[in-house]
């Protein structure tokens, strides 16, 4: 069984497929119905408004109508020797749904409207199934009142009732093809119905009578349907009874565990078999729509398939806790459904990928029991042999895979017979076309075998995790052992495996024995090699991986829905298909649908436009595609821009998902002519930096905003010309004056202070009067708003002594005084370095994509040529207010303003700017050379050079890129908490660079700083980063680290090995053996980390003396410097000496004798403990501590790990740690998690090369 989908919820008691999409009805216990999505496995709706169960569920086969059926509990009468209440559902699958309720309806809805249509009566007691006819509007429904009815549901009516049942009737359905309805009863028989005279007489009836005659039907039955054949046979009540879809056969379940195989003809039906196997009362049976099988479900928990022609049980699916109720077939489709007590499945029986192999213009391929040719150019399909099929009784034996070798013409056929098996064939030469030549194959077990080479098939022993080289004659020359458990291999270049695990595949050199590659993936299905054999696509059940030939990662896609097949085109473009599209992927993994497709399809073949295939019966189909968008993607992304303006001017290239590709990609100016929409091209255009065009779309938009975000690009560009205009377009005086500042207009600056008079804006006046350096003007306004000190001040220090004395005449006493022995600075404008006009720009050649591509929007580019001559930006005529009163201003209009303020006295009417028309929109720039300006391609960063060429996390950090460093990190070194590596990753990115400014108004140049470099380096040649840490700098930190260990400063002893740890992940080495220094030196400082850490926790401790003793005694087991650990041991034998442990402070002073002490004071104390303790070898409390058993210490717990005893450990330090502290963060070097999985220390390019 293929479970393709599954759901949980309660009982499912009917179950119906969607005829076209891909949909499931489930109609469960609860009183819910729920339509799945079985391909997405999503729940699309929901109908709730039954009371009780809902039996069962049925689609109409066109219309968007579905049937059910829900009544409350009730208990029947139970047929002879059952004890059990059970309600079932009927009937195959078809588009439309029916109710049958509590109340003896039947309901029909419509899953579109989510509302019921109308209600059939007629029944007496609860209805048992209901079922759409394939192509009458016909209802045939069975019901507990012993009868089964025939509506017409176009009219509503009942029109014929079936009699002949004496108990309930637990199902019927119609005949997909004849004029029959098979029902099954509690009555211990199956009936079959002729209702050829109802369907007469319905098409067309021979007069009204006829149809005044239906109201007697409804009590006491009518000619029309009459019982054609009682099948008697069963002997208990029969619960299910279904057609054959083509066959005169009918299967039958009932409570007798029995399920039986009936025939009939015209005149008789008899009894063929008996299929005896269940355990209890079988619920539902039926024929396989496509297979010669028949699938039968009961509650005692099992699904099983029996064998038609062989009459015998051929499989058997269980469950642990869930009794069977329903069965559904897909009347298309190779799927079966099953609801049981807790859900229902989706599912297969056996798989229907055909197995094949592509080579050169050939296709091999199995299918029907005989080996197939297939020949792309010609489109020519043969059959070439028979092939056996094991004589098994169980499903799934069909051909797995495929393996052709074109020197020998030989196939490898494997398959899953016997646990995994082969078959070698050779093709004669002669026999294609012929296909009837029967050869003896020369067979064997193994898990998967492929060809390797000419003459030479690998085969795969799971059991010894070995492979076996075999020769033609199927000996075995040569055995391999694996460097993985591999469940699976393929082929990968001559002599090479491809080996698959769970979790991982490696490339394995059969001859050298070596793994060539190693790549973490989900578990692989499918592997699919380019023509060249440099690239492989990893096929697994929702992803795509694409590697090349040596498994180095270059992408992977992830799909909602299943992944089936794939295929290399002729540019190095994956294709591959879904369940339901064909898609495309780039190298670069960039990927998009192609096209939708009916039903899934396996790619053998891409050629040109052509898509070759195998459908899911094993014909030949090819498949015309356009290829445009991912050409055209495939030539930007390597840059053959002569391809990219060929397709661009002849190719139908639309949509917004090109021009997000394009915006993505960094190619804004190839969007642009797409594009016609003016919003969107406006974006592009600054996007692109296309002045020209983004004035002309603000131009046409004419807001605000647009303006407003055309003003920052122009002044980034250092356009003036633009900008004023953009600004003026927007009337945002403040910004003008300063353009004017920094440009140095000063005549319009004056202009913009008058502006500001008129309009009484202070503020603005004040500020413009200070851009000009006007100080007679600012002591006006100052006065003129009453500011009278501050107008002073400003006089008197700018050398106005005149006005200066008029305004202290004014303030009396009140004049302030200026503060003594102060100089005053004034408050002068800077002269602009370049004054009006544009700031000088780049000149460069056109770029590929100019002119050649900017004929759309060419109208508005020609009414700007008309404005190039002059610098037009002059030209802005402000209305001259000279010697006018602020009151006197009524001549004087803003832009915009209605024509009825004028009238009113005394009104604050503004200028007129008298700004050209909007038509006359200006150009990028005043000069004509500037048209040919094109902004230069920026070249790739140094940093992003760096990012690429290295994967050592300190050269990732000094290039700026944190989040690719820190991912680095976690993967090699199991790091999650990078706080403590914040400042060393800032240091190493400001350290790697050096910083200049130009000059006052340019922002700061970033210089990349080499490791390394000298005058004699390549300018295109870039070097890595250089970088702040190095390992002499540790190894100087080590020393002073050792000094505060010896002096007792345990706290900046434990700050500085800390310290290590830290810088270590982000050092860089040259050689091998400096790499070893440094993994030797995370040993060394960890010790330390430890021993410290624990000597001050037994500090801490003071009402514990027997732990102060064993962090004591610990403290003597850490790997130290022989000064350092005589030290320890001194001091572990002071402590348990002084709690009167003899003989643990006896072992200590005879090891502090062993390390043969320097210091005399250190020799003479241990011999005096020692001395004291022989006397009473006794200690007096018992400490968790056996210096006889070997151990390691718990990092977080400071606990014994004794010899033995599981640990974990931290991928990083290595630090040892009880189990229970797996997934947290270790305490010694503070960085990684304990227990995660790492790649281990990588700090040196030779470790890469």
């Amino acid at each position: 069984m293929l479970t393709k989908f599954e759901t949980k919820s309660n009982r499912v008691k009917g179950l119906s497929f969607h005829t076209k999409r891909p949909w499931i009805l489930a109609s469960l216990h609860s009183g819910v119905i729920q339509l799945w999505d079985y391909r997405m496995g999503t729940l699309i709706d929901r109908f709730d408004e039954h009371d009780g169960p809902v039996r069962g569920v049925h689609f109409h086969k066109s219309q968007p109508l579905f049937v059910s059926g829900g009544p409350k509990f009730k208990f029947r009468e139970a047929s002879p020797g059952l004890s059990d209440t059970r309600f079932w559902w009927v009937g195959p699958c078809i588009r439309g749904l029916l109710i049958k309720g509590d109340d003896y309806k039947i309901k029909v809805w419509n899953y579109k409207l989510h509302r019921c249509l109308f209600t059939l009566l007629g029944h007496l007691d609860y209805i048992r199934t209901v079922q759409f006819h394939h192509e009458y509007p016909w209802i045939v429904s069975a019901s507990d009142d012993q009868t089964i009815r025939i509506w017409n549901w176009q009219s509503r009516t009942c029109i014929s009732v079936l009699t002949g049942h004496n108990h309930y009737v637990m199902c019927a359905s119609f005949h997909p093809k004849e004029d029959l309805v098979v029902s099954a009863s509690l009555d211990q028989t199956v009936r079959v119905w002729d209702i050829g005279a109802l369907r007469k007489k319905t098409v067309s009836p021979a007069d009204d009578i006829l149809r005044l005659s239906q109201m007697n039907t409804d009590l006491f039955g009518g000619v029309d349907a009459v019982v054609k054949y009682v099948l008697e046979g069963h002997d208990r009540g029969v619960n299910w009874a279904a057609f054959h879809p083509t066959l005169p056969l009918i299967v039958s379940g009932a409570d007798d565990r029995q399920v039986k195989l009936w025939r009939m003809n015209d005149t008789k039906a008899w009894e063929v078999d008996t299929l005896r196997g269940h355990m209890n009362n079988v619920s539902c049976v039926m024929f396989h729509a496509k297979q010669d099988i028949i699938v039968s479900n009961s509650e005692d928990k099992s699904i099983r398939v029996w064998d038609v022609t062989k009459r015998t049980g051929v499989q058997t699916f269980r469950r642990e806790h869930d009794r069977f109720w329903i069965l559904a077939s897909h009347p298309e489709m190779n799927l079966l459904a099953a609801g049981h007590d807790s859900g229902m499945i989706v599912f297969k029986l056996e798989r229907e990928r055909p197995a094949f192999a592509v080579s050169g213009d050939s296709l091999f391929y199995t299918k029907d029991r005989f080996l197939r040719f297939y020949e792309f150019s010609a489109q020519k399909d043969t059959q070439v042999m028979p092939i056996r099929r094991p004589g098994s009784t169980s499903l799934n034996q069909s051909p797995r895979t495929l393996s052709y070798s074109p020197t020998e013409n030989a196939v490898l056929i494997c398959s899953d017979v016997d646990g995994g098996s082969y078959e070698l064939y050779f093709i004669p030469k002669d026999s294609i076309g012929r296909g009837d030549s029967l050869q003896d194959a020369k067979r064997g077990v193994g898990g998967s075998a492929v060809f390797v080479a000419r003459n030479r098939f690998a085969v795969l022993d799971k059991s010894n995790n070995q492979v076996l080289v075999k020769n033609l004659k199927n000996e075995v020359v040569k055995k391999s052992g694996l460097p993985i458990a591999a469940d699976a291999i393929f082929y990968a270049g001559t002599g090479n495996l491809l080996c698959r695990t769970e979790d991982r595949v490696v490339i394995f050199d059969l001859q050298q024995r070596l793994v060539l590659g190693d790549l973490q993936t989900p578990f692989v299905k499918y592997v699919v090699w380019s023509h060249d054999m440099e690239s492989v696509a990893l096929l697994s059940k929702h992803a795509i991986i694409i590697a090349s030939k040596k498994l180095v990662h270059q992408c992977t896609l992830h799909e909602t829905i299943r992944v089936k097949s794939g295929a290399w085109d002729d540019n190095g473009v994956f294709i591959y298909t879904t369940l339901n599209h064909i898609k495309y992927c780039l190298p670069n993994g960039d990927s998009g649908i192609i096209r939708t497709l009916d039903v899934p399809i396996y790619m053998t073949k891409v050629s040109g436009n052509t898509i070759f295939c195998l459908d899911r019966d094993g014909k030949n189909r090819s498949i015309v595609i356009d290829a445009t968008e991912y050409i055209f993607k495939l030539s930007l992304m390597k840059k053959r821009y002569d391809h990219v303006m060929s397709m661009i001017r002849n190719s139908q290239l639309c949509g917004e998902a090109v021009i997000a590709y394009l915006q993505q990609k960094g190619f804004p100016d190839v969007a642009l002519h797409f594009v016609k929409d003016e919003r969107t091209r406006f974006n592009l255009a600054i996007e692109s930096g296309n002045i020209q065009i983004a004035v002309a779309s603000a131009t046409a938009i004419d807001e605000k905003d647009y303006w407003y975000r055309l003003g920052v690009e122009a002044l980034r560009q250092g356009n003036a010309g633009i900008v004023e205009y953009a600004y003026q377009r927007t009337k945002n005086f403040e910004r003008l004056s300063f353009l004017y500042l920094i440009t140095g207009n000063i005549e319009k600056l004056s202009k913009m202070m008058k502006i500001a008079e008129v309009k009484n804006d202070v503020m603005g006046q004040f500020h413009n009067a200070l851009y000009l350096g006007d100080v007679r003007e600012r002591v006006k306004i100052l006065e003129s708003v009453g500011h009278l000190p501050l107008a002073y001040i400003t006089a008197s220090v700018h050398g106005l002594e005149d006005v200066a004395e008029r305004l202290a005449a004014e303030l009396g006493d009140n004049v302030p005084t200026l503060p003594e022995g102060k100089t005053a600075s004034f408050l002068m404008p800077r002269v602009p370095v370049i004054c009006s006009g544009d700031w000088p720009l780049l000149r460069v050649m056109r770029g590929i994509f100019e002119g050649g591509l900017d004929n759309i929007g060419r109208g508005a580019a020609d009414e700007e040529d008309e404005a190039a001559d002059g610098d037009w930006g002059e030209e802005l005529d402000m209305v001259d207010v000279d010697g006018l009163q602020n009151g006197d201003v009524t001549a004087i209009l803003e832009d915009g303003e209605v024509a009825a303020e004028n009238e009113e006295e005394g009104g604050w009417d503004l200028e007129d700017l008298e700004l050209p028309p909007e038509a006359d929109t200006p150009r990028a720039s005043v000069n004509a050379r500037s048209s040919v300006f094109v902004a230069p391609t920026p070249g790739m960063p140094v940093s992003q050079i760096w990012v690429q060429r290295s994967s050592l996390a300190a050269e990732h950090a000094a290039a700026g890129n944190f989040d690719t460093a820190m991912r680095l990190l976690s993967r090699q070194l199991g790091i999650k908490n990078f706080a403590p590596l914040r400042p060393m990753f800032l240091d190493l990115h400001t350290g790697s660079h050096s910083y200049l400014r130009a000059f006052s108004s340019a922002p700061v140049i970033s210089l990349a700083v080499e490791r390394g470099w000298n005058e004699s380096a390549s300018p295109n040649v870039r070097g890595p980063p250089a970088l702040v840490y190095n390992f002499s700098q540790l190894e100087e930190k080590l020393k002073a680290g050792y000094k505060a260990t010896t002096a007792g400063k345990f706290t900046e002893a434990l700050r500085l090995f800390i310290s290590i740890l830290h810088t270590i992940p982000l050092i860089v080495v040259e050689s091998r053996r400096e790499v070893d220094e440094v993994k030797e030196l995370i040993i060394i400082v960890k010790e330390y980390v430890l021993a410290l850490q624990m000597e001050l926790r037994r500090r801490e401790i003071r009402d514990d003396p027997v732990r102060q003793q064993e962090l004591a005694a610990y403290f003597t087991h850490c790997n130290l410097q022989m000064p350092h650990l005589r030290l320890a041991l001194q001091n572990a034998m002071t402590v348990c000496f002084k709690a009167r442990n003899l003989a643990t402070a006896a072992n200590f002073a005879r090891r502090l004798l062993e390390t043969n002490p320097t210091i005399e004071n250190q020799a003479r104390t241990a011999r005096q403990v020692l001395q004291a303790a022989e006397r009473n070898m006794t200690d007096a409390a018992q400490l968790n501590y056996d210096f006889r058993n070997p151990f390691v210490l718990c990092g977080s717990t400071y606990v014994p790990i004794y010899r033995g005893q599981k640990d974990v450990s931290c991928p990083y330090c290595t630090s040892r740690f009880v189990p229970n502290q797996e997934g947290q963060l270790c305490t010694v070097c503070d960085l990684a998690v304990v227990g995660a999985d790492a790649s281990g220390l990588l700090c040196s390019p030779s470790q890469i090369r």
